[in-house]
């Protein structure tokens, strides 16, 4: 599906959306992972469909389904969705940022309960700041285990499990890297919370130590001991926040 031509895509997911549409339904919201103009909801360059250069996505379903649209960038669905009715729900946090790992590294960022995106949705790419022969995104992303190891963050996963000791530095040393970025992340926003999401936050428990090794070296100590920082708990947290 992702080498298909833009209209077999808009029409696939349309004809997805329609599978659960009905009259109760009053509004649509789609999170993308890729940059977005989120006022127009025009969608522009996504790496998995070649053919999305610029797509104007809230217009076609607006069009074709009648209700309001919103579209934004999929991280930061999930970092609004963490401040609502995840890790920020009921502890009034002001400031949230969320942080995806998995195929990639994105992030959102809320400040005062409200979603801060920047002019084209990039407020929170952080996986792209330059980060020692790379960017963050080499160093935290299932880029790293294929790269670098050979194999995938699930396969690392399962032979850590079984006790591999190689596979087990590998989630130490990426763990530091987690680290940096969060230290990162610390410094360009100091949140309350940083909630942690995508594929690779449930192998969490295999690099939470190592992670936190790193964090401990953080200029700040009592900024450390300030602010919350846990894996996303619902699965469906950016479904909510889109």
């Amino acid at each position: 599906m992702s080498g298909q031509s833009a209209f077999v895509v808009l029409d696939t997911l349309a004809a997805l959306i329609k599978r659960h549409f009905c009259a109760e339904v009053d509004g649509i919201g789609i999170g993308v992972p890729t940059l977005v103009d989120s006022r127009r909801g025009i969608v522009y360059n996504a790496t998995n469909i070649p053919s999305w250069r610029e797509v104007h996505l809230k217009d076609f379903l607006t069009d074709r389904f009648g209700v309001k649209v919103e579209v934004n960038n999929d991280a930061n669905c999930f970092a609004l969705g963490e401040a609502r009715y995840g890790l920020g729900r009921g502890c009034g946090c002001a400031s949230l940022v969320g942080v995806t790992l998995g195929t990639g590294v994105g992030g959102g960022v809320v400040i005062d309960g409200k979603l801060y995106s920047g002019r084209n949705t990039g407020a929170g790419e952080i996986g792209e700041l330059p980060y020692r022969d790379h960017n963050f995104e080499y160093y935290c992303s299932s880029v790293y285990f294929v790269r670098e190891h050979g194999l995938s963050g699930k396969e690392a996963a399962e032979a850590a499990a079984r006790g591999d000791a190689r596979a087990a530095a590998i989630w130490n040393d990426f763990g530091r890297h987690v680290g940096a970025l969060l230290k990162a992340v610390m410094w360009a926003y100091d949140p309350e919370v940083i909630a942690i999401g995508g594929g690779l936050s449930s192998a969490f428990r295999l690099y939470a130590d190592a992670m936190k090794a790193e964090l401990s070296t953080f200029g700040y100590p009592e900024s450390l001991r300030n602010i919350s920082i846990a894996p996303s708990a619902l699965p469906d947290v950016a479904i909510l926040g889109a």
